[in-house]
């Protein structure tokens, strides 16, 4: 170290630290015991890549090895064995007719906003809501309450919604949930002739009227009433 940072000799370096000239041109040999151990833990880990060095140690111990949990523990480390990280899920996204910055509603049946909400009943079970609202009368067009909404029952809600009024919706305004991006939907979309624009992930914003809907409906009625059963729900909030 004197050497590389001082520029002083190796003669210099060692009368300064006390140290014999040779024990700079010593280069231990060393044996390595662990090899065979060292080889099986690198095996395991190919063969089971999800595992940590708790598993490796406790499958050794079954195969008749004798080491403890420590020396598993520091040889896992030294050779880079690591669990890899999971790899978050791609989340599916919409594909938009009509950007949503650029979307104002103009007329009736323009635009329909959909939005998801949730709540339980006192046994803890779940309770899914589904809105729809028309952005330019602000309009509550249905409050459909149930323990599971996929995209097959919110086409059904929206089916009986365009027969009861005679019209369909221009474009339809949501979220990426995987109700909403699913094919059911986006096919009731394209075969009836409706445009989509779906919202950038993380981005309630982008669908103002129905949020506010939703927000309305959790501080008028969610915060208020405790619901025992499903039906008392849609009974309160439905109706």
């Amino acid at each position: 170290m004197l050497e590389e940072r001082l520029g002083l000799s190796e003669r210099r370096a060692c009368r300064i630290t006390g140290q014999h000239r040779s024990t700079q041109r010593h280069r231990p040999l060393r044996t390595d015991r662990d090899g065979g151990l060292r080889s099986t833990l690198r095996e395991l880990s190919r063969a089971h890549p999800r595992w940590g060095y708790r598993k490796a140690w406790a499958s050794l111990r079954e195969d008749g090895w004798e080491v403890n949990r420590k020396r598993i523990q520091r040889l896992w480390r030294e050779e880079g064995l690591r669990v890899p990280r999971r790899k978050r899920k791609r989340q599916r996204l919409g594909s938009s007719t009509v950007e949503g910055a650029r979307l104002r509603a103009e007329r009736p049946d323009h635009v329909w906003a959909l939005d998801f909400q949730f709540d339980t009943t006192t046994d803890g079970r779940v309770l899914k809501l589904l809105h729809v609202v028309d952005e330019h009368t602000r309009e509550a067009l249905a409050i459909q309450v149930e323990r599971r909404i996929d995209s097959d029952h919110t086409v059904r809600v929206l089916d009986r919604i365009v027969r009861g009024r005679g019209a369909r919706p221009e474009l339809v305004r949501m979220d990426n949930g995987p109700e909403l991006t699913a094919n059911a939907l986006r096919d009731w979309c394209r075969f009836g002739g409706s445009g989509t624009s779906y919202i950038e992930p993380g981005s309630p914003w982008q669908n103002p009227f129905v949020e506010s809907f939703g927000s309305r409906v959790r501080d008028e009625v969610l915060a208020v009433e405790a619901f025992d059963s499903l039906l008392e729900a849609k009974t309160v909030i439905e109706e």
